[in-house]
């Protein structure tokens, strides 16, 4: 079936679509990882947003439950060169165009992917549309518009809607869920961690009534200054438990120790980030997935840590006097480099 997707710049590239039919909009956005599609299909941190594979071929080795981040895919849309029309890979069990059918995502194939992410690095991230219903570039550009005045509150969409325990004999970790993967939960699991995910408006109160030993904030989508009454709940965390940021928790936190958060040109999206430690003087390769960043002039009790080695935006940092630390990139992977795992025994150990 015939499929166009549209810029809000008018730019536009015709293809063909897959997964179901209709339109959808969003944010248009690139990743460079080779592998991987699936677990950043079903990464909440992109609900709201359109995803473009860079990598030419993408579903070559299938989909599979196993290897979900999420109980379902956010993604709005999905862009890619090729898709294979049958994979090969012993644990595939759903074949592409299946998975994005039962899935109810609309995608598109056959464009310039190259072309596609020249255009959003020189000109920014950007609200798009992807249609198989209309070849109408002027009447799309329209929807578009109306489309993206709407307010949507995209953590609320993915948090979970009641509190879930995962049982484990060492530490108690609150983890507040602005869309946590998978992975992240497995990091704690592996740690033998007692685990309590409660959902991301959870009062101060509510969460210190579970006694915990640390709090993780976990990653999510969108802007993290849409988010304010969790801000304040995490100022009242500060000092009181160890507390992990990763991601939206980390710009959550820096927001919280009084810093400023702006938006990226086009935003970090892939696994090959390299990162640099302070502390130790090495450089990580790190997955990454964001669209904001955190400003380096925060606070005076804050020490960077973390610094990304392609546009120096900040990576981690640390309190100098409170239990906390935090990370603007994934360090459970997944995926990617699992090089910075360690964050989760820092973690651990500030908890004893």
């Amino acid at each position: 079936m015939k499929s166009v997707l549209v810029l809000e710049d008018g730019t536009y590239f015709p293809g063909e679509g897959f997964g179901t039919r209709g339109e959808t909009t969003g944010e248009v956005v690139f990743n460079t990882c080779m592998t991987g599609y699936q677990e950043i299909t079903t990464d909440p941190s992109y609900n709201g947003q359109i995803v473009t594979m860079t990598y030419p071929l993408i579903g070559n080795y299938g989909f599979n439950n196993d290897d979900f981040e999420s109980y379902k895919p956010h993604v709005q849309g999905f862009i890619v060169k090729e898709l294979c029309d049958y994979a090969s890979n012993w644990r595939n069990d759903t074949e592409p165009d299946e998975y994005f059918k039962r899935n109810n995502i609309i995608g598109i194939k056959g464009i310039d992917t190259r072309a596609l992410t020249q255009h959003i690095r020189n000109f920014g991230s950007m609200f798009g549309i992807i249609s198989t219903e209309c070849g109408n570039i002027d009447m799309l550009l329209e929807k578009l518009k109306q489309k993206k005045t709407e307010q949507r509150n995209l953590v609320m969409e993915v948090t979970t809607k009641a509190p879930i325990h995962k049982p484990g004999t060492g530490k108690k970790v609150v983890v507040l869920d602005f869309g946590v993967k998978y992975n992240i939960i497995r990091s704690l699991e592996k740690r033998n961690c007692d685990i309590h995910i409660l959902p991301a408006y959870t009062s101060f109160e509510e969460i210190m009534n579970y006694n915990p030993d640390g709090i993780l904030l976990s990653n999510g989508p969108g802007d993290p200054r849409g988010l304010p009454s969790v801000k304040q709940t995490i100022q009242k965390l500060l000092g009181i438990k160890p507390i992990l940021g990763i991601c939206l928790g980390h710009q959550l936190l820096g927001l919280a120790l009084g810093g400023t958060i702006y938006k990226l040109k086009f935003g970090h999206h892939g696994g090959n980030h390299p990162v640099k430690d302070f502390t130790t003087g090495r450089c990580y390769i790190t997955s990454q997935n964001h669209n904001y960043a955190l400003d380096k002039n925060f606070s005076s009790d804050a020490v960077i840590t973390h610094m990304n080695i392609n546009d120096d935006t900040v990576e981690g940092f640390r309190h100098r006097e409170k239990p906390l630390i935090s990370v603007q990139y994934h360090p459970e992977a997944a995926p990617g480099p699992q090089d910075s795992a360690y964050i989760f025994d820092e973690f651990i150990t500030m908890m004893k």
